[in-house]
């Protein structure tokens, strides 16, 4: 569930942890960042130098993205971590982005997320799903790269083992006790709570929260996939349909 933008759109600083993050899945992580506004620092940072980084240099160009440079100046210390976390801060105070969009799964940018927030700006984080939930929870919104990592379907008669692993892990989550907690807080009066209210409250109980997590795309599909605990109407404003939750008696 997006949050819906401003009448001015948000600005966004995107830094990249080259070191924790996946080449092939940049555009994903760009356009999942878009939807909270627009990209308009763009920075990767790792030591350009080392092997490691080669799948970096054909998608830098094509995505505007600017690399850092960051040599390692003492072996088996991560210096990218240093060098994004102080342009990270010199963008803060600068006032240049009302945004930032940090991609890693190291818990080392914890507590950037949360001076950044303890600003009053938004951030949000991109990383695999092994990130540290303290990492997590100190962004406002976190995105699993394992729901942006989407493969077209396999060929009749064939299934990908990969996506054949990533629905077994789906198993592993139950999105009721997150959904029932959403619900009770938005819940009104009349008994019905309004789907973009939960959806709200989704992600200031758990920033990760994703309906991509459990098979669907929409929060909506992942509520009426629970039609046995949650029944949903639909009512029509001029422009748009509002639709309503509420548990069954």
């Amino acid at each position: 569930m997006v949050e819906p933008l401003e009448s001015k759109p948000r600005t966004i600083a995107l830094l990249i942890d080259g070191d924790n993050a996946q080449p092939s899945l940049i555009s994903d992580i760009m356009a999942e960042a878009g939807k909270y506004g627009s990209l308009t620092v763009r920075r990767i940072y790792g030591d350009w130098t080392t092997s490691n980084m080669q799948g970096w240099k054909d998608t830098l160009n094509a995505s505007a993205i600017q690399p850092i440079q960051q040599f390692r100046y003492t072996i088996g210390k991560n210096a990218t971590d240093s060098a994004m976390i102080i342009d990270a801060m010199d963008i803060l105070h600068s006032k240049l982005v009302d945004g930032f969009c940090l991609v890693s799964s190291d818990s080392d940018y914890t507590r950037l997320a949360t001076r950044i927030r303890e600003s009053g700006v938004f951030v949000m984080g991109i990383g695999k799903r092994i990130t540290p939930k303290a990492f997590v929870n100190a962004c406002n919104v976190f995105i699993y790269t394992e729901n942006l990592d989407v493969k077209e379907p396999a060929p009749r008669g064939k299934k990908s083992s990969k996506k054949a692993a990533a629905k077994d892990e789906k198993k592993k989550f139950d999105p009721v006790p997150l959904l029932k907690g959403a619900y009770d807080m938005a819940i009104q009066e009349d008994g019905w709570a309004n789907l973009a209210t939960m959806g709200f409250y989704l992600r200031q109980l758990d920033p990760s929260f994703d309906p991509r997590t459990y098979g669907h795309k929409q929060l909506s599909q992942l509520l009426k996939s629970q039609g046995r605990l949650f029944e949903m109407r639909f009512q029509e404003t001029p422009g748009s349909t509002d639709i309503f939750v509420r548990i069954k008696e």
